[in-house]
């Protein structure tokens, strides 16, 4: 069995030093060995009150918050603002459900076999690209080829477009700025502040926002005026929502949703299929299986939608991949209020922390946690997966609405490139996962392609 890489468990004392000491803000380094086996306590020291939760009850307790208890964190709010303002994802209470009413008529243009095409279209561009590499052999950059990819597809599903790579680049360098450098995820502070501090972000964070805002509010652009009528996509009906007042979105606050969707559906999937390819280049066996898998039931031909959904064991890997690195690594709330989370007292203005990445490689609920094993989705062993311990898409009110638009799309563009491509990590020994917002590589990883043999 392969281990994919990852930051070694230290007692709480040691993974203070060295996540402080390392600069570079991978909020994994923070995690002590404790964490990966209590159901609740408190997540090291820091000077407010940080608790970590992983009781699957305890969990979909935070999660549901039928009381209104634990919002999303100020941390996340503020750290976001400058990025998508007071948007569908940060939101509480009755904004939320305004924006809630308005926005989800819109996702059913995100239906599946609607977008199936757009997401084929993607695949069939980034294919010539990866044929030119190997033409070339010309090393290139996955973490930048997979969210062009994925930038490309919602793209086409939300604005009726492709994105060039220019812009692809643009967004991809901005997005990786604003992660690396966004100060609530810096390290010191999550420490040292106290609870509902508002911290100012440095000018060049808010530069990196503007880029990404001003890519987005182009784009918006195309469907206003009278070459906007024609389209029939998601953008045009977020452009036309109301609410019960009969009032739509502002231009600002149109491009703070069309940011939420942009980001979420590019941003964590290009994050996961990175992971994805990574771990397949390290593991043979497994391609063949998946390249079995494509050819017995699709040949040569390009794959369909309905072909898709039976591609079991790609799904299965896809599924396996996001346990070991779910996209969104921390889902992190506030009390608004003193509470009870099982035996433990909650203060106000406690963050409470539900970690995606520990809860999938608890020792009480996964077997070999830290093994990358596709075969622990296989419908023999369903029963082994303990109920609200998997949740790389969230769980409740809030889980992601693209969770199958996202499981679609990951088996076809698994599917394809293996099919088509041998795929060589460069380096493979220097690769290891950080987290700041989303689960990325810490470096870029660079890989070589050639066509399959």
């Amino acid at each position: 069995m392969y281990k994919p890489p990852r930051p070694a468990p230290l007692s709480a004392l040691s993974s203070l030093i060295r996540a402080v000491t390392s600069g570079d803000g991978n909020l994994l380094n923070l995690l002590p060995g404790a964490a990966y086996e209590m159901e609740i306590g408190p997540l090291g020291w820091s000077r407010r009150s940080t608790m970590i939760v992983n009781r699957p009850d305890l969990v979909r307790e935070v999660l549901i918050d039928e009381k209104g208890i634990f919002p999303k964190s100020d941390l996340m709010v503020n750290a976001l603002d400058a990025l998508i303002g007071n948007s569908i994802f940060v939101s509480s209470g009755e904004t939320w459900r305004r924006q809630r009413a308005m926005v989800d008529p819109s996702l059913t243009m995100m239906r599946i076999n609607r977008a199936f095409p757009d997401m084929q279209a993607g695949v069939a561009e980034t294919m010539k690209n990866l044929s030119a590499f190997a033409e070339r052999e010309e090393p290139f950059s996955l973490d930048l080829m997979m969210s062009h990819l994925t930038a490309d597809i919602i793209c086409r599903t939300v604005f009726s477009t492709g994105v060039s790579e220019k812009v692809t680049h643009e967004v991809f360098e901005a997005f990786n700025l604003f992660e690396k450098s966004v100060a609530q995820v810096e390290i010191f502070r999550l420490v040292i502040e106290k609870a509902f501090t508002k911290t100012p972000q440095k000018p060049h964070v808010l530069e990196a926002c503007h880029v990404i805002r001003k890519a987005i509010g182009e784009l918006l652009d195309t469907h206003t005026g009278e070459g906007g009528k024609h389209y029939d996509d998601i953008t045009s009906a977020l452009m036309l929502a109301r609410d019960e007042s009969g009032q739509g979105f502002t231009r600002e606050e149109l491009i703070d949703q069309l940011g939420v969707m942009f980001l979420a559906g590019h941003e964590t999937s290009a994050s996961a299929l990175t992971w994805v390819f990574f771990i397949l280049s390290q593991q043979p066996e497994c391609v063949k299986r998946i390249r079995a898998e494509v050819d017995a039931l699709c040949g040569d031909q390009p794959i369909s939608f309905e072909q898709s959904k039976k591609l079991t064991f790609t799904r299965n890997v896809f599924r396996e991949v996001i346990r070991l690195y779910p996209p969104i690594t921390f889902l992190p709330r506030v009390a608004m209020e003193d509470t009870r989370l099982g035996s433990r007292h909650i203060k106000r203005g406690a963050l409470v922390i539900v970690a995606p990445w520990v809860l999938h490689r608890h020792k009480a609920y996964w077997r070999d946690p830290d093994l990358f094993d596709p075969d622990r989705f296989a419908p023999e062993r369903e029963n082994e997966i303990t109920s609200n311990a998997y949740i790389p898409f969230g769980l409740g009110p809030r889980i992601c609405s693209g969770a199958a638009f996202a499981s679609v799309e990951a088996v076809l563009i698994i599917a394809s490139l293996i099919r088509a491509f041998d795929i060589e990590a460069l380096d493979a020994e220097k690769v290891t996962p950080a987290a700041r917002l989303t689960t990325r590589p810490t470096q870029q990883i660079l890989c070589r392609v050639k066509a399959r043999a």
